[in-house]
């Protein structure tokens, strides 16, 4: 796991509920593509999921 994603990944957790991507830029301060980017590599690995459309959070 890349730090990036690890971050993303924490920001989620801390929330405790589904966020949207843009929420997740907001908190993390990255732009738009890398956000969608990793946020695309943690649902490869397992990692997220989406419970909702357009809403993303951490797998239990």
């Amino acid at each position: 796991m890349t730090p990036e994603e690890e971050i993303i990944l924490n920001h989620m957790k801390h929330i405790g509920k589904p966020v949207k991507q843009s929420e997740i830029e907001e908190i993390s301060g990255m732009d738009k593509k890398e956000v969608t980017k990793i946020i695309n590599s943690l649902k490869k690995q397992g990692l997220v999921c989406s419970p909702q459309r357009c809403y993303y959070a951490p797998e239990e």
